[in-house]
C-alpha cells in the first residue's frame, strides 16, 4: 500500500534510475485499457473525461489503445493549460492522428455523450477537499449516466494521503472521499494499491507498471522532494559541547542550511565562546560547567518545549558519567522530536521516553547499541530494521550506504563518496536531519538527510576528490536539497 504523496517521490527516483514518467505514463494508458476492454462490449462507446495532469495524460495514452471501439476524449479546459509536458505531448498526438479530442471551455454546457463507458481521467492523488468546477459538473455529469466508470489510479474526489491518515488516527475530520465525488465501478490503480481504496464500493485492479522495486528501496530525488520544506521555519537546539567543540557547530549550521530559521547551542560556559567563534550565526547559551550535568536539564528541557524546538542531542557531548546521566533524565522528560547522535546514543537503548528520537548511529555506535555489528550495512538492512522495531525509535545508521528505517519500513541512500569519511560530516547529516523532521514524517526526513548528505559531498568531490572539509559540506546542502531534487515532468 502506498500514498498518494509517497507514490509522487517513487515515480521521481524511478526517472532518476532511468525510468522516465512518459514511460511510465505509457504502461499507464495501456493498463487503462486493458480494464475497458474488460467491461465493454464489441462495438461499444467510450468516453474520457480527462483534466490537465498526469492523471489525463494517462487516459490521453490509453485512448490510442482503443481503436476497437468509438472513443471521445474530452479534456476539462483548454490545451494550453495541460500542467506537464508529457500529458501536453500526448494530447498532440491524439491531435495530430485524429482522434476525437475535444477541448471543454464552459463548465456549464458539460455533457456527457451517451455511451456505454467512461473512463474518470480528470484528477488523481495529488488532490483533498472537495470537487471544484469544472470537476464538479463533470462529476455530476459522470455519477448521473447510465455507464459504467472505470477511474484512472483513484477515483476523481478520492485523497489517498487522508485515507492514510484516517487509517493511523491523524486526519481528524478529513474524508478520503469527497462529498461530490465520482462514484467509480472500477479502479484501474498504478503500481500498489493506495489506501482507503478497499473501502469503496468498486472493483480495484492493481497494474505493474515497470516500476524498479529499486524506486521505493533506495532513496532519490523524489524523497528530497517529498521531506524539504517550502519556507524556512522552526528552531534547532543544539545541546551538546564540552571536551568537544566543532561537532555541535557543525549540526547547528547544518540546520540553519537546510532551512531552520534560528539555531540554539546550550553548551558549558567553559566552551561557549569557541563554539560561537566558529559562525556569527549561532545563538550560543551557556551554562555554568565545563560538562553537561543533570543540574542543567531542567533549564535546558523547559527552553525546547516552550519553544517547540527540534533538538539535537549528543554531539560534542562525551561520555562522562554525570553527562550520559544528564542525557538520560533529558530525554525521560523531554516530549518533542530529537536527533540523537554520537555519545548521547548510548543511553536510549535502555530509555522510555515520550519523545520522538531518530537516532543516527555510525556502525561502531550502532553495534555498541545492541544492533547488529556489520560492516556492511546495506546487507544487515533487515537486521537493522529489527533493531529499530525493538528499540521503538527511527533508526539512521551511517555507512557506505546508509540504512534509515522505523522498524517497519526501509530505505537506504547510497548518495556520497568515500571523502565523506573525513570527521564531521556525520554532525552535518544530524543537523539536516533536524531541519527536515520539522516538516516531514522522521522515517521520511531520515532518509531525505541522508541522500541531501550523500549528494553534497558528491558535489564536492566532483572537484576535489577526497581533499574537502565537513565545513566546505555545508556550502553545498542548499544545492542538494532543493536543486538536485528535481522539478516534476
Amino acid at each position: 500500500m502506498i500514498t498518494g504523496e509517497r507514490m509522487a517521490a517513487v515515480d521521481a527516483n524511478a526517472a532518476a534510475l532511468g525510468v522516465p514518467r512518459k514511460q511510465l505514463m505509457e504502461s499507464s494508458g495501456n493498463a487503462v485499457a486493458r480494464v475497458v476492454r474488460e467491461v465493454a462490449e464489441p462495438d461499444a462507446s467510450v468516453v474520457i473525461v480527462a483534466g490537465r495532469g498526469n492523471n489525463g495524460g494517462d487516459a490521453f495514452v490509453a485512448a490510442r489503445f482503443l481503436d476497437e471501439f468509438s472513443v471521445t476524449t474530452l479534456l476539462l479546459g483548454r490545451a494550453e493549460t495541460i500542467g506537464t509536458e508529457i500529458a501536453r505531448q500526448n494530447w498532440a498526438a491524439l491531435q495530430r492522428a485524429g482522434y476525437d479530442a475535444r477541448e471543454v471551455t464552459d463548465s456549464g454546457a458539460f455533457e456527457v455523450p451517451e455511451c456505454d463507458v467512461i473512463v474518470d481521467a480528470m484528477l488523481g492523488t495529488g488532490i483533498s477537499g472537495d470537487l471544484r468546477e469544472p470537476e464538479t459538473t463533470a462529476a455530476r455529469a459522470i455519477n448521473e449516466a447510465d455507464a459504467t466508470v472505470v477511474s484512472v489510479d483513484v477515483p476523481s474526489g478520492f485523497d489517498a494521503n487522508a485515507a492514510a491518515g484516517a487509517d493511523d488516527g491523524d486526519r481528524g475530520s478529513e474524508k478520503p472521499l469527497a462529498a461530490n465525488a465520482v462514484e467509480g465501478d472500477r479502479v484501474v490503480t498504478f503500481h500498489d494499491t493506495k489506501p482507503g481504496l478497499s473501502a469503496l464500493d468498486a472493483d480495484v485492479t492493481v497494474v505493474d507498471i515497470g516500476i524498479p522495486a529499486a524506486a521505493e528501496r533506495f532513496t532519490g530525488p523524489g524523497d528530497v522532494r517529498l521531506a524539504r520544506p517550502d519556507d524556512r521555519g522552526g528552531r534547532a537546539f543544539v545541546v551538546g559541547g564540552g571536551p568537544y567543540t566543532g561537532a555541535p557547530a557543525l549540526a547547528a549550521q547544518s540546520a540553519l542550511r537546510a532551512g531552520m530559521v534560528l539555531s540554539f547551542v546550550a553548551a558549558p560556559e567553559s566552551v561557549a565562546g569557541e563554539i560561537q567563534g566558529y559562525a556569527e550565526d549561532l545563538i550560543v547559551q551557556s551554562y555554568e560547567s565545563d560538562r553537561l550535568t543533570p543540574d542543567q536539564v531542567d533549564d535546558l528541557v523547559d527552553t525546547a518545549e516552550r519553544y517547540d524546538d527540534v533538538v539535537i542531542l549528543g554531539p560534542g557531548l562525551g561520555t562522562a558519567d554525570e553527562t550520559l546521566a544528564a542525557t538520560r533524565q533529558f530525554l525521560d522528560s523531554y516530549t518533542g522530536p530529537a536527533v540523537v547522535d554520537a555519545d548521547a546514543l548510548s543511553v536510549v537503548p535502555d530509555l522510555e521516553t515520550e519523545a520522538t528520537l531518530i537516532c543516527t548511529p555510525n556502525r561502531g555506535e550502532l553495534a555498541g547499541m545492541g544492533g547488529p555489528d556489520v560492516d556492511d550495512l546495506q546487507d544487515a538492512a533487515d537486521e537493522i530494521e529489527a533493531f529499530a522495531a525493538d528499540l521503538g525509535h527511527v533508526v539512521l545508521a551511517k555507512g557506505a550506504t546508509d540504512v534509515a528505517t522505523d522498524g517497519e519500513r526501509t530505505r537506504l541512500s547510497r548518495s556520497g563518496t568515500a571523502g565523506m569519511k573525513v570527521g564531521g560530516t556525520g554532525d552535518v547529516l544530524t543537523g539536516i536531519v533536524a531541519a527536515l523532521v520539522e516538516h516531514a514524517d522522521p522515517l521520511d526526513a531520515a532518509a531525505a538527510g541522508a541522500q541531501v548528505n550523500g549528494v553534497a559531498g558528491e558535489r564536492l568531490a566532483a572537484s576535489r576528490e577526497f581533499g574537502f572539509l565537513a565545513s566546505e559540506v555545508l556550502e553545498e546542502i542548499p544545492k542538494a536539497l532543493w536543486n538536485e531534487g528535481g522539478t516534476d515532468d
